[in-house]
């Protein structure tokens, strides 16, 4: 395997690794194991930490190793705060802007997060559906929101794995509406709804933040984040 492809590989193990909680938040990043492991020497594998590091994956930090980006108290609070907003402004771009290929991508996007719902386990259900929401802000295109929701996408991710509860009736319910809102989300791309496109962000990060206040939030958290996000435009 040439090393381009060497350090592809790497960056997609990190990612994964990061998104399903392989790697936790805050953990630091064994620099000599992962240049032996993927045949690498330092610059490239140095090149790929700055590359996630700009992403949100990880942090770089001055005479100490490379870390995963943290998931604090604040990092939770600036989600809820956030997300609302970041999520309806990329639908709405994303309606303006999106390709016919980039909504064959879509589309084929949403056949792998049904699949992951039919027989997927809780990491291939959570990759699958980042990578949905991924298309969406390449079709977005915009290089100053999509640092903010890259980050939004990684701990969306992260918060599902760490508090991931098996699967109740209501749960299940729940991931169908999604996937339903899913649907709902590439047809107002395709017909270019920037309107209705913008109202099923919230309608959907309103679905994934009730289930997040139900499963996720711990009770030794003392700032009330679900009313601040109610609060928050959309």
């Amino acid at each position: 395997m040439a090393a381009k492809d060497r350090k592809f590989a790497l960056a997609a193990h990190l990612k994964e690794s990061v998104l399903t909680t392989v790697l936790r938040p805050g953990e630091d990043l064994d620099e000599v194991a992962l240049c032996t492991n993927f045949g690498l020497s330092r610059t490239p594998v140095r090149e790929v930490f700055r590359e996630l590091a700009g992403l949100g994956y990880i942090d770089l930090r001055d005479n100490r190793g490379p870390r995963v980006s943290d998931l604090s108290h604040t990092t939770l609070r600036d989600f809820f705060l956030a997300a609302p907003m970041i999520y309806g402004a990329i639908l709405r771009l994303a309606a303006r802007n999106a390709s016919e290929l980039q909504v064959a991508a879509l589309r084929a996007a949403q056949d792998a997060f049904r699949a992951a719902l039919r027989s997927g386990t809780p990491a291939e259900r959570t990759l699958a559906n980042t990578r949905f929401h991924e298309i969406t802000g390449e079709m977005a295109g915009n290089v100053f929101l999509l640092p903010s929701f890259h980050r939004l996408l990684i701990d969306h991710a992260r918060i599902g794995m760490t508090f991931y509860q098996p699967q109740t009736s209501e749960m299940v319910e729940n991931l169908s509406e999604a996937s339903a809102q899913h649907d709902a989300i590439i047809d107002a791309i395709a017909a270019r709804d920037e309107a209705t496109a913008a109202q099923l962000a919230e309608d959907h990060w309103n679905l994934s933040r009730n289930q997040i206040e139900r499963f996720v939030m711990p009770a030794a958290l003392d700032v009330p984040m679900g009313n601040l996000a109610r609060s928050t435009p959309a």
